[in-house]
């Protein structure tokens, strides 16, 4: 598979997506700035925040800040926030413009569901009102995260149809990414397969397993191997899955590291022995099996 840090993905609205970039949950707002303008010069072209992480306003200094000094322009840069909560019509909405308003962007590259909680009516309002947002301009993608299979069924007659049907049907547009927890010790296979089949793209937000498993046998060795870091084998994992990678790091070091997985390849055996290892762990927040 040959890939650069400049690969992108086309995604079923027809847009570009990264196919590596950085995350920046649990940073403070001084972490995440210097972090943003350190993968930025590095060569990293997207960052993805949240309303829940409270630094969308570093992240977006950081990315301006690095448009003015580098003359990279703003177009080139994939900026990914998510609305933090499903809270019925018009919550949306009003979310996103304070997300804009935070960043000082004009625009949100991808804008996600953080999460399926709040039942179907409000994941269906919530939906809605990315639709209408995606429409005035104020976001160029739009998808979801964390979303489990009957989620994503939930949303598949509304895209099926191609539009509204009432109150109660879902908004005609298909998700373009689902972001969710992936590694080889989670590798939730009838998420993955669903998304494939459908034309979702997947985004790995826990690519590194939190470091929960750099120290495992298999993972060691095919480090040593490839003369490669235990990080750097996971997120080659991620890419050759076809997934998006988005690891989170506050080192410059480490930022430039991760980045560096382009030069090798994991063969196929490698592949499916990584992939054998799922434990179903959970890093951290687990909802996609929430009603």
């Amino acid at each position: 598979m040959s890939l650069n840090l400049q690969s992108t993905i086309t995604l079923n609205d027809g847009t570009q997506l990264p196919r590596f970039g950085l995350g920046v949950y649990e940073m403070t707002e001084d972490e995440a700035y210097q972090s943003t303008k350190w993968a930025l010069e590095a060569g990293y072209r997207l960052i993805d925040t949240a309303d829940w992480y409270d630094n969308e306003a570093a992240c977006g200094r950081a990315l301006r800040d690095f448009c003015a000094e580098s003359g990279v322009p703003r177009s080139e840069i994939y900026y990914t926030t998510k609305l933090k909560h499903n809270l019925g019509a018009k919550s949306a909405y009003a979310s996103i413009r304070r997300s804009l308003a935070a960043s000082g962007l004009d625009y949100i590259d991808l804008y996600l569901i953080h999460g399926p909680p709040g039942g179907p009516a409000r994941r269906r309002e919530s939906w809605a009102e990315l639709v209408r947002a995606q429409k005035d301009g104020l976001l160029r993608s739009i998808g979801v995260s964390n979303f489990g299979v009957r989620h994503l069924e939930e949303m598949r007659v509304g895209w099926e149809q191609g539009g509204v049907v009432g109150d109660d049907e879902w908004v005609g547009v298909k998700p373009s990414v689902n972001q969710v927890d992936l590694h080889p010790f989670m590798t939730r296979d009838d998420i993955t397969s669903y998304c494939m089949k459908h034309d979702i793209t997947l985004e790995a937000w826990a690519p590194l397993v939190r470091t929960m498993r750099f120290n495992h046998p298999v993972v060691q060795r095919l480090a040593t191997k490839h003369a490669k870091q235990p990080a750097q084998v996971l997120l080659r994992y991620s890419l050759q899955r076809g997934y998006v990678a988005i690891p989170k790091s506050v080192s410059r070091e480490r930022i430039v590291s991760n980045a560096d997985v382009f030069g090798f390849e994991l063969s196929e055996v490698e592949m499916q022995e990584l992939h054998a290892l799922n434990e179903d762990l959970v890093t951290d927040w687990e909802v996609t099996t929430c009603p």
